[in-house]
């Protein structure tokens, strides 16, 4: 079928998430559609599937106008959605999860769970998906979910299945298995609507390309168009993708972590055994999966964590143990992974967030007073630095897009003498000009002789900063190798297979 979304728009308060966009799929064909975060692409989806009502504009298939009151509709009319954060219940098998929301029943009204397991085996052995009816969904595999969730669809004979940002918790296998799949569902007649903003995946699937930019399409592109092409047209300039980096000029070793375990509120052990180094002058990239305790780990580091054991001497002074104002004061610089949670108060101006890690003395502070000329002449001086694009410095922090609130908590943690720098989820929900920033000041902070620790689900972005790479998996560090170590590699360690050989493992 032919779906059509013509001048769809849709607004929350003074905010246009969608400005009139049109956008038509063709039978048979993969449909990228690619901007950043924020764009307004998950937004636009979520009115075709009839989880929002567009405010003007309407949605036609096969030419005929339709109007759809929910995503019941939408299924209804051959429209699956595959979402980023998987729609399935864990305790449930995958035949009872597939028939959720359409039960067939038997003589009775009995749920008749034999039809269920015999449609997924049908689905299943057509697209060599090889999954068990019977399994109980929580003990399956991250990718092997996301298979599920496309059995769901196409049980309910979808003809158009969108995927928002599919690969977000995938492994690089995982991502190529699932590229893999969408060439077949292609080339069995179903149109893919493919939501992202990773420029790789775009290139290798995409029919067409079409990119929104500020809840606007700005143009379409051939999968042919360079990255650079590409990411010109997401954010409305030319931007420089490659991270340059000199090899590192190592110091000593400044973070020694052993055996750090640490458990959770139900007592899961969450960081297991985990030992490492990291040299003055050096980017240590930790990757893997989320959920596989980086962010445990990192917090644990900074006096987040209350149920900790182990060591963690930073230039010989333990962290574990200290709160986290002594762990900030010894100068370690932390960018958290939800900036918007942990990273800024929001309501607060960008000079008030500008001096959270220093608001008890000077500069700042003075006899239990704020020193309100110190703190804006302070605050512009950051603004131009980190090209933080604002009003002013009173202006609320809340504000600000995504990249900007970042460059803020960035501007914070660099503007002080560091012995550690840690930065989680750098560049998540920021635009490439902003990663483009936030990539040269991570580079420069390594070449000044500071350590520092990389967060990342990308992939790509910890192996262009990265001098080693620690890859996690269910807690335990799986190995350390370099930062040259190939994709396939690394994704096998982010399934949990150790590699042949490492770069010594807990050395530096």
């Amino acid at each position: 079928m032919k779906l059509e979304l013509r001048g769809i728009t849709k607004r929350f308060g003074a905010l246009t998430a969608n400005d009139h966009i049109d956008l038509a799929i063709e039978p048979g064909e993969i449909h990228c559609l690619l901007g950043e975060n924020g764009a307004g692409k998950s937004t636009l989806m979520n009115v075709l599937y009839g989880l929002y009502q567009a405010d003007e504009g309407d949605i036609a298939i096969d030419g005929e106008v339709r109007s759809f009151a929910g995503p019941g509709d939408a299924m209804a009319a051959g429209i699956g959605m595959v979402h980023q954060h998987f729609m399935l219940i864990p305790v449930f098998t995958v035949a009872e999860n597939v028939m959720l929301g359409h039960e067939q029943t038997r003589v009775g009204g009995r749920l008749d769970l034999a039809a269920a397991r015999a449609k997924v085996r049908e689905i299943s052995d057509r697209f060599g998906f090889h999954v068990d009816p019977d399994a109980v969904v929580e003990d399956l595999p991250v990718g092997v979910q996301q298979r599920v969730e496309i059995i769901k669809a196409l049980s309910r004979d979808a003809e158009v299945l969108v995927f928002d940002e599919p690969t977000a918790v995938l492994t690089p296998q995982e991502t190529d298995e699932l590229m893999a799949t969408m060439r077949q569902l292609k080339a069995a007649g179903t149109s893919i609507v493919f939501i992202t903003h990773k420029l790789r995946e775009v290139r290798e699937v995409a029919d067409r390309i079409t990119v929104i930019r500020l809840g606007k399409v700005v143009g379409e592109a051939e999968p042919t168009a360079t990255n650079a092409e590409l990411a010109s047209l997401m954010v409305g300039r030319a931007v420089e993708l490659t991270v340059h980096k000199e090899p590192p000029t190592l110091g000593d070793v400044a973070l020694s972590v052993d055996s750090l375990t640490v458990t959770d509120e139900f007592g899961t052990v969450v960081v297991d055994d985990v030992s490492f180094q990291v040299r003055g002058g050096e980017v240590l990239a930790i990757a893997g999966v989320q959920g596989n305790g980086q962010t445990e780990l990192t917090e644990a580091l900074v006096g987040l964590q209350e149920r900790v054991a182990g060591s963690a001497r930073l230039n010989g002074r333990e962290l574990i143990g200290r709160d986290v104002r002594a762990i900030l004061d010894d100068g370690v610089g932390f960018v958290p992974e939800d900036r918007s949670v942990d990273g800024l108060v929001k309501e607060f101006s960008i000079a008030e967030n500008l001096m959270l890690d220093r608001s008890f003395g000077e500069p700042f502070v003075s006899r239990g007073s704020v020193k309100p000329r110190v703190l804006a002449e302070f605050a512009r001086e950051k603004i131009d630095e980190f090209d933080i694009r604002t009003q002013g410095p009173e202006q609320a922090a809340g504000r600000l897009s995504g990249g900007n609130q970042q460059k803020v908590v960035l501007a914070r943690e660099l503007s002080r003498e560091l012995s550690l720098f840690i930065a989680a989820q750098p560049t998540r929900g920021v635009d490439v000009g902003s990663i483009e920033f936030i990539h040269k000041r991570i580079i420069e902070t390594r070449d000044s002789g500071i350590p520092v620790i990389v967060i990342s689900t990308e992939l790509d972005e910890a192996a262009a900063l990265a001098d080693r790479i620690m890859v996690m998996y269910r807690g335990k560090v799986v190995g350390i190798v370099g930062g040259d170590a190939s994709r396939d590699e690394l994704g096998l360690m982010m399934a949990g297979e150790r590699p042949g050989t490492t770069d010594g493992g807990t050395e530096a």
